[in-house]
């Protein structure tokens, strides 16, 4: 697999399939681009290995076709155009390689009034009513850090469309381009909702439903250290189980009837601020009242369940997510670190057959780069 060095979705998209098994080769720009961090701590270039290749020379591209020649998939995410004016558009790679898979990874997606315009995450996520729908009434909405729209509507579906289509290739023998767009993606997260919505379950307004914050049987805490506990014990069942450890009393009746659930809220919230954040934890830990504590990124990887799945590890000196999903016959791991720009080249150029990459060049100014993602 190819991946057209980017920043946000593409890499991770590239991550999770490298992550998976696939033998990935980042084809980063000399000079560099992507996140601003020093390259051995974007683990989001894990288990991949990088040559250098500059896309503004005849030889660059060539090298370029060699490779996608030889690949199955392609991740790209420049915008819109860019690829075909570099000459590593779909056009050149399919008649290189007809059986590829060109997985295009952008924001406003390949067409469309705003398809060539520059944008981020929290953007996208904002047209599609998904950014609309968290936070507090009265309040603006919340940012969900960049998971919602790069990574759950941008890089997951980037995957799902690249893993489906090769599946088709494998089987016709004839690949296609994928156009994996933020906008889509996010906007199909929220299938669910749009149901509710017309079925009226749903109100078109932040922390006024069920699963928004505005149930008090749904949401977060703040304990008496300064810690929070999250809680959402939505059925009958698991209500009455919270309640009696919470010691609602009375006020837990309040729970069917919404007028009242402010006076609900109040009496919960009250009871959390009576003690610390571990002090509830070890009080729910063994329950069925579906609470647990909020922690940290730095405090997760400790938590007694994650660390007995192993949900995080530690390679190279570096505290990461482990590769997910999991498998009974093949099992993901780590297998290296964040692949450095240019350190593989005379490696893949053996593994792939491309005796033509070229040790990496000089940088050129950094001002002399094509902009990449969306």
């Amino acid at each position: 697999m190819v991946e057209l060095a980017g920043i946000g979705p593409g890499p991770f998209a590239a991550m999770l399939l490298a992550d998976l098994g696939a033998d990935v080769v980042r084809v980063d720009r000399p000079g560099g681009g992507g996140l601003a961090i020093n390259p051995e701590y974007d683990v989001t270039n894990r288990n991949k290995r990088s040559v250098i290749l500059d896309l503004k020379t005849a030889d660059g591209v060539a090298r370029v076709l060699d490779l996608v020649e030889r690949a199955d998939v392609l991740v790209e995410g420049y915008r819109p155009g860019v690829a075909e004016r570099l000459g590593v558009g779909p056009g050149p790679c399919h008649a290189r390689n007809p059986a590829l898979v060109y997985a295009r990874m952008t924001g406003w997606g390949q067409d469309g009034p705003l398809a060539r315009r520059a944008g981020h995450d929290i953007a996208y996520i904002a047209i599609t009513g998904a950014l609309g729908m968290i936070g507090n009434p009265g309040g603006p909405p919340v940012v969900p850090a960049n998971l919602v729209g790069d990574y759950a509507g941008g890089a997951l579906y980037l995957v799902v469309g690249a893993l489906a289509a090769l599946h088709h290739a494998r089987v016709h023998g004839e690949g296609q381009v994928v156009d994996a767009a933020i906008v889509d993606g996010a906007a199909h997260l929220s299938a669910m909702i749009h149901g509710m919505l017309a079925a009226g379950s749903w109100q078109d307004r932040r922390g006024a439903n069920l699963l928004d914050g505005g149930c008090p049987f749904y949401g977060a805490y703040e304990t008496s250290d300064g810690g929070h506990m999250a809680v959402g014990p939505l059925e009958q069942r698991f209500y009455d189980e919270f309640a009696a450890l919470l010691g609602l009393g009375e006020a837990a009746d309040a729970r069917n009837d919404p007028g009242r659930w402010g006076e609900l809220r109040a009496a919960v919230a009250a009871r959390f601020k009576e003690r610390t954040r571990e002090e509830w934890t070890a009080l729910f830990g063994d329950s069925d009242a579906c609470v647990a504590p909020v922690l940290s990124l730095r405090e997760a990887p400790a938590h007694p369940h994650l660390a007995a799945r192993g949900t995080f590890t530690d390679h190279g000196g570096i505290t990461q997510p482990a590769p997910a999903p999991r498998f009974s016959r093949t099992p993901t791991e780590v297998r290296r670190g964040p692949a450095r720009p240019g350190a593989h080249t005379a490696e893949v150029a053996g593994d792939w057959g491309v005796p033509g990459l070229a040790p990496s060049p000089p940088p050129p100014p950094p001002e002399d780069q094509e902009t990449t993602y969306p």
